[in-house]
């Protein structure tokens, strides 16, 4: 039997601190200084050290240009500044890699990824075997034989046959699938819309780029006129994204020995950051030290005298987040007999806390039947019980309202505290089936959220940022796209595996983030008096609906058809001939090279772009941009609204329900969606018909509350601003004194046109507006809007004063709150890029009033709600669009409902001028509005 071949292990030392520090909690040591990225680097390179490798090195980027900026100036240029908190672990990291032993390798002019390229050849060519312990797919390019991928944060190891399976592709197509979909990151073009999917599927038919390329013609569709519109850049872009495995270098593989740990500096390290495992393993004698933590378990796990001296979360309280106790696979019961069913139903009496999860047919929860439960009452120990799973073959099930029978009591019992991720979806699908759930006491999706609002808070990504776990996805157990079962068609065992690790991942995710919130009294209040409450809310909400005349719909439809059709026409004779008002390409070549128009909007590609920005930058030069904007907008309408919603009618309930999203907006507002009622548009006629179809049953009417003017409101509190505070106390029409202000004149003497100008500054400001975007929007020149600016912050200087403590809170802090404390983080306000930080600054302004807005109105919901469910059965909010709530009440009940609306909404919260609440009744929603 030969002997085994020698291994060289290559850290990609650049992107493994960033990548921890976005996968793991913000933690920090007694004396502050932060220590999340460091930890889960140290974990890592421990991890690597126990496997013992001949050869091993720690590859960093060099400061400075690469290469890849001479090709490409743009290259990398829209990746954000590094964290202040990032920045601070480097040192320490880079003096922790040096003291365990590892060769430190940095080479001017290239990146760490074309060393470790270049090491990784003449490694595999001298009979090296090679290990890339990375998690960037860009290296699935030199995976051959002899050369593997390992995340160590994920445990998961890419081989060839791994490439293929994850990405559709073999590793010699990975640069081509790259330079296809481009990357945001490093902000390498690529053929937009162009997914995973798509570049995988052009790379089966076609073989390679080049093949690609030259079937471009062949390619139907938008995405193929994008193919085709990128074509010019992919060659750059497959050179940008190709790793060099060609680089100079001072010493090969066969010198990257690893030398003996420097005991002394480790323990010093250790000690400082609180590394409390490594430090024991390091004190252990000799090599045989007990094994390191994985990326992501906590440094005080494992032995008693580590209980007290632990990593910390920011609030200085220890943080289960990285416990081992919440890492790895759990233990699942399949729970089909009477006796094991009386076992969990005894468990779930018993327990403080239940993490509860349900699986079904379908993602709507309106129409969803249920296919089985999981539960969870400790980390690692979770049942599934299968209701109807109806494949041939399958296993008896316990009847489903046996089930019910014994669970219903728990499930509605308020007393009994719940756990759910997205509780809302389970709620509403109980709900569906009888089961009315209460005493949801927290959401693993919310406290995510509420935390960091714009990071991702679905439990995959939750599962490997704070427990280092990859859990098992819909698509592994029931396929992919066109040949995707129905979860009903998946084998019991495997679903099993499946729901209970749901169950189970989401109580552990409550365990590492509910000590976050526990120890931030702000986030807290947040989180239980504002997100959690509004759930059951939203769930009432949806699960009433809203009902619609679909025969006013379809009449709408047809007349938005004849308008398209006239649109089009119209179009053509522009044109001088017939062409595709849908087709791009074919408007980029009328507009640009047959009208010879400006082109002032480019895509990231450099063409011309015909977007609804470049139309209404060209559309005072000729008629036909306002034409195509004209046609889109009722094609939009007709697709999104008169055509779909009768469609979507529930046949059960007989009404249009759509879904809430609570954390998507990072202001905190809610989204809307399948369908979207947020966007019908007010300001046209043909958006106020559509609303005209969302009407009362008989004997009953629609009323809608809205707030006038509440992020004006919003900033006459925050600003303390004596004259905003005036003109609102005074009831003045705000936009008019602003007018009055700006111009100098009488509010009487105020036209039209002046207050159109200051009703642009009041909203402008709001979202930070610069002179050029607000002469833009006014048709001025920029001097001009410069000048009302000025004027307006002479006479409001306390707006002045606002804004600019409120940029400098943010460039501080790196984020901005609302009133009641909810956190907007701001990733690039200290940005060295101009654009980024200018975006930034202009979120840091608008979020205090946006997000403030939201709590508001939300609140306002909480509130309406509890007393709308102690009166009879008169009244139901249908519907909340941004500032509105839209009410389905009874014709004789209109009066007290409106009075207790108006009450409510107006006492949600306490500003130094008066909430006002406009609210209007009609047969429908136009009429009320």
């Amino acid at each position: 039997m030969s002997e085994p071949r020698p291994r060289l292990v290559l850290v990609d030392g650049s992107s493994y601190l960033y990548r921890a520090f976005h996968a793991l909690p913000p933690l920090t040591n007694a004396a502050g200084e932060p220590t999340g990225a460091l930890f889960g680097v140290v974990n890592m390179l421990r991890t690597i050290l126990k496997q013992k490798p001949a050869y091993a090195a720690f590859v960093q980027d060099a400061p400075g240009p690469t290469f890849r900026d001479a090709l490409y100036p743009a290259y990398k240029a829209t990746r954000q500044a590094t964290p202040e908190d990032l920045i601070a672990q480097v040192e320490p990291m880079m003096a922790i890699v040096a003291a365990l032993g590892f060769p430190i390798l940095r080479v001017d002019g290239v990146e760490a990824d074309d060393v470790i390229g270049t090491l990784a050849k003449r490694a595999v060519a001298a009979g090296i075997d090679v290990t890339v312990s990375t998690g960037d797919k860009d290296f699935a390019q030199l995976v051959e034989s002899g050369i593997e991928l390992v995340n160590t944060m994920t445990n998961t190891t890419l081989d060839a046959a791994a490439v293929m399976e994850k990405f559709g592709v073999r590793p010699d197509q990975i640069v081509d699938y790259l330079a296809l979909m481009g990357d945001s990151v490093d902000n390498i073009p690529g053929v937009e819309k162009c997914g995973p999917k798509t570049a995988a599927k052009w790379l089966a038919e076609y073989g390679s780029l080049d093949g690609v390329i030259a079937a471009a013609e062949k390619v139907g569709g938008k995405i193929g006129e994008n193919l085709r519109k990128a074509l010019p850049q992919l060659p750059l872009s497959r050179q940008l994204a190709t790793i060099k495995t060609d680089v100079e270098l001072d010493r090969g593989p066969a010198d990257l020995h690893l030398r003996d740990r420097d005991v002394d500096a480790l323990r010093g390290l250790y000690k400082r950051y609180e590394f409390n495992a490594a430090l024991k393993e390091l004190e252990a004698t000799g090599a045989s030290a007990a094994s390191p933590a994985r990326a992501g378990e906590s440094a005080n796990a494992g032995t008693e005298s580590d209980t007290g001296s632990g990593v910390r979360g920011n609030d200085g309280s220890e943080t289960e987040a990285v416990d081992s106790a919440l890492a790895g696979p759990g233990d699942y019961e399949l729970v089909t007999t009477p006796e094991r069913l009386d076992a969990w139903v005894a468990k779930l009496r018993d327990a403080q806390l239940i993490a509860f999860d349900s699986e079904t047919t379908s993602l709507d929860p309106m129409r969803a039947e249920i296919v089985g439960l999981s539960f969870a009452v400790e980390p690692k120990s979770a049942c599934y019980i299968p209701l109807g799973h109806d494949y041939p073959g399958a296993p008896a099930q316990l009847p489903r309202e046996a089930v019910f029978a014994v669970l219903r009591p728990i499930l509605e019992d308020a007393q009994r505290r719940k756990l759910g991720q997205h509780a809302k979806y389970d709620i509403n699908v109980l709900s569906n089936a009888g089961v009315a759930v209460r005493g949801v006491a927290h959401d693993t999706m919310l406290e995510s959220y509420v935390l960091h609002s714009t990071w991702r808070h679905d439990m995959d990504t939750q599962a490997k940022r704070l427990l280092g776990y990859d859990t098992i996805h819909y698509e592994d157990v029931a396929g992919k796209g066109a040949k995707q079962i129905s979860f009903s068609q998946v084998d019991v065992d495997t679903a099993c595996r499946y729901a209970a690790e749901d169950a189970d991942v989401t109580l552990r995710l409550h365990r590492a983030q509910w000590p976050q919130l526990e120890g931030d009294a702000q986030l807290r209040s947040v989180y239980e008096t504002i997100e959690m409450p509004l759930v059951p809310v939203l769930a009432r909400m949806e699960q009433r609906g809203v009902l619609i005349d679909a025969a006013a719909l379809k009449r709408q439809s047809h007349e938005l058809a004849r308008r398209m059709h006239e649109l089009t026409e119209r179009a053509h004779a522009l044109a001088g001939h017939a062409f595709s008002l849908d087709s791009t390409k074919q408007l980029g070549a009328i507009l640009f090279e047959e009208l010879k128009l400006p082109a002032l909007v480019k895509t990231p590609g450099g063409q011309p772009s015909t977007n609804e920005e470049a139309l209404e930058a060209i559309a005072d030069q000729h008629e036909l941009p306002r034409v195509i904007l004209d046609y889109r907008s009722l094609a939009k309408l007709r697709s999104t609204y008169t055509e779909k919603l009768a469609e979507i009618v529930n046949p059960r309930t007989g009404r249009v329900h759509t879904s809430y999203g609570q954390a998507t907006a990072a202001t905190g507002r809610l989204s809307s969606s399948d369908p979207n009622l947020q966007n019908i548009p007010i300001r046209t006629e043909e958006g106020r018909r559509i609303r005209q179809a969302f009407v009362a049953p008989e004997g009953w009417r629609i009323v809608a509350a809205d707030y006038s003017q509440i992020e004006l409101r919003i900033m006459a509190h925050l600003s303390g601003d004596a004259g905003l505070l005036a003109a609102f106390h005074g009831n003045q029409d705000i936009h008019r004194a602003t007018a009055a202000e700006v111009f100098g004149l009488p509010q009487g003497e105020v036209d039209a046109n002046q207050r159109r100008a200051a009703k642009a500054i009041n909203f402008g400001l709001m979202y930070g507006m610069s002179a050029f975007g607000l002469a833009r929007q006014l048709g001025v020149p920029r001097g001009e809007a410069q000048d009302y600016m000025a004027r307006y912050f002479s006479r409001y200087p306390g707006v002045q004063t606002f804004m600019e403590e409120t940029r400098e809170k943010a460039r501080r802090d790196g984020y901005v709150e609302t009133l009641f404390g909810r956190r907007l983080y701001l990733d690039y306000i200290n940005s060295r890029n101009q654009a980024q930080r200018a975006g930034a600054e202009r979120a840091a302004i608008n979020a205090p009033m946006q997000g403030t807005a939201a709590d508001i109105i939300k609140r306002a919901m909480i509130a309406v709600d509890a007393w709308l469910l102690e009166q009879e059965d008169g009244a139901r909010m249908l519907m909340q669009v941004h500032d509105e709530l839209v009410f389905e009440v009874r014709a004789d009940r209109i009066d007290a409902v409106v009075a207790g609306v108006r009450e409510r909404m107006a006492a949600a919260a306490e500003l130094a001028v008066p909430l006002v609440v406009d609210v209007g009744v009609g047969a429908n929603w136009d009429e009320a509005h």
